[in-house]
């Protein structure tokens, strides 16, 4: 598969998309990875400034209710532009219920609450937070997953998740479509963070098989450091890898 890096550069692939310094802004800051790149961001020289978000925060933004996208937008739009904008959510599993294992187990709410959080949600995210990027310079990085990914998947099951991931890839692409005409100095970008030792990988061994969120968010910063205008739309590892759809 491709990668971002190894290749020989054009003229054009040197223009990386990240100004120095730059302005940040971390969806999701509450929870694990993004509580890693906020304190990333706020140890870098070249940034200027990071603002988070979440739950909690104030102004708040929570994809139960998706009046709070548009709110959290407006109310922090006097702190723009942004140059870098992560968004860091997503679910996996509840208290309630895991990811199905078999057809049999799939059931009506828990698809319409994986598609609620890891698709629609992160949709509208796209579409009021892109309005705080700055049309000189920026990236939006999404947190997609590997599992999403409709040719690499050879195991089955997982059919919510993998479901709205999928859906979230296809939103990203799209608007990267519209983004190549109307931002056509912005990188929408979706990224496979590996698996993290979180609550998210908990139940699944994350805490012996994952790394550790720190060393997640710096693998995924390298590679964003580097995007370029014409790597929008891409599907990307945290290695730089670009993921089959």
């Amino acid at each position: 598969m491709n990668k971002l890096f190894g290749s020989t550069p054009t003229l054009k692939s040197t223009l990386t998309l990240l100004p120095s310094p730059f302005r940040a802004l971390v969806i999701g800051s509450s929870g694990t990875i993004g509580a890693a790149f906020v304190e990333l961001l706020s140890n870098d020289p070249a940034c200027a400034g990071v603002v988070g978000v979440h739950r909690h925060s104030d102004p708040s933004l929570d994809y139960q209710y998706s009046d709070s996208i548009e709110a959290c937008a407006t109310a922090l739009a006097s702190q723009g532009p942004f140059q870098f904008i992560i968004n860091t959510v997503g679910v996996l599993h509840s208290d309630s219920w895991m990811p199905e294992k078999r057809l049999e187990d799939l059931n009506a709410e828990q698809l319409s609450e994986l598609m609620k959080i890891n698709t629609i949600g992160p949709a509208l995210t796209i579409r009021h937070f892109s309005k705080l990027l700055d049309p000189k310079s920026s990236i939006m990085v999404t947190l997609s997953a590997k599992v999403g990914s409709i040719e690499d998947n050879r195991l089955g099951g997982w059919y919510s998740y993998r479901a709205s991931k999928a859906a979230l890839n296809m939103i990203i692409k799209t608007a990267s479509i519209e983004f190549a005409r109307t931002k056509s100095n912005t990188a929408l970008i979706a990224m496979h963070p590996g698996t993290v030792n979180s609550r998210l990988s908990k139940p699944f061994r994350g805490e012996q098989i994952g790394r550790p969120a720190s060393v997640a968010a710096s693998d995924m910063w390298r590679v964003i450091q580097n995007l370029k205008s014409e790597d929008s739309g891409s599907f990307l590892s945290y290695s730089g890898e670009n993921l089959p759809w």
